[in-house]
């Protein structure tokens, strides 16, 4: 339920409504909603302190007929969902124009000490990255249905393509997983990030973090984009420098060729036993790619905006 995680609405924030019907307060609506639940009990560690497992989220959105969600469909594979595509999957008896819905996307900061914890690692994740892999990401979840619910509770219909029963793993020739939905395209999308060559999103607190969206039957005008290239933020690609994932990967799974992800997974298995045996709990991690290296908490300097 909504109130688990930062109380009644009817009363949490100044846009508490009076509720707001237009663009501007709609933006600013919803990403209030998102901050709030982030400042709620459910974002933490869930160790003996009950640390934050994120600090405060940037939040994103984008058209539902944005042209990039179809070129996906190219890139990634043609079962990659639109915004359409899953919102009316998820309710069939709405008739429902692309441009009428808005993809609302979030970026969820590893903390501080998290990251600095992981700095020291070089094999093995430290014990607030594995929590914030496990206990961060559910709370993540509770973020998107709690989202859901409360636009829905204002006559906007929504769906978190992620929780969705519809949501599929795929194999792909191309890029060995994939799925129907990509948290970080659609945050791409939104505004929020360009991909580094370990293919994490690269974002203005940096790529030590994770995302989530949410596709809603309401109309916010869209993030702008300040790149026009997908890897715009990336050392790499951008000015041919950097590449220091490569070295901070235990397993050689990064290369100038880009992410190898089966040797990736491999290695997060192996985390897993480590996690249980280290830390005593159920869970699996690394992110040592998202730590100690240029973008770990900001778009690189350097790079042109």
């Amino acid at each position: 339920m909504v109130g688990r995680y930062f109380g009644d609405y009817e009363g949490s924030s100044s846009m508490s409504m009076a509720f707001a019907e237009t663009n501007d307060e709609l933006r600013t609506w919803i990403t209030a909603i998102i901050r709030d639940i982030c400042e709620g009990p459910g974002n933490t560690l869930q160790n003996e302190t009950h640390e934050r497992a994120w600090e405060q989220p940037l939040v994103g959105f984008s058209r539902g007929d944005d042209l990039l969600y179809e070129e996906f469909k190219g890139h990634v594979g043609p079962y990659h969902w639109t915004p359409w595509e899953i919102f009316t999957e998820t309710f069939p008896g709405i008739e429902v124009e692309p441009r009428e819905l808005t993809v609302i996307c979030w970026v969820l900061p590893q903390t501080s000490q998290t990251k600095a914890d992981s700095r020291k690692e070089t094999v093995y994740p430290a014990e607030r990255w594995a929590r914030s892999r496990i206990y961060g990401e559910a709370f993540n979840n509770h973020l998107r249905s709690d989202l859901v619910e409360v636009l829905e509770e204002k006559g906007y219909k929504a769906v978190a393509p992620s929780l969705s029963p519809l949501w599929r793993s795929k194999e792909s020739e191309r890029f060995v997983y994939a799925s129907t939905w990509s948290e970080r395209h659609a945050a791409y999308a939104s505004g929020l990030g360009t991909f580094g060559l370990c293919d994490g999103l690269i974002t203005p607190k940096g790529k030590a973090m994770r995302v989530g969206s949410v596709v809603a039957h309401v109309q916010v005008s869209p993030t702008q984009r300040p790149y026009r290239d997908h890897r715009a933020y990336c050392l790499f690609f951008a000015q041919g420098m950097c590449g220091e994932c490569m070295a901070r990967c235990p397993v050689g799974a990064i290369t100038e060729r880009g992410h190898d992800k089966e040797k990736c997974r491999r290695h997060l298995r192996r985390t897993a036993e480590y996690v249980r045996g280290s830390f005593g709990f159920e869970g699996y991690g690394c992110g040592l790619c998202q730590t100690d290296v240029p973008c770990e908490s900001r778009v690189p300097i350097g790079i042109e905006r």
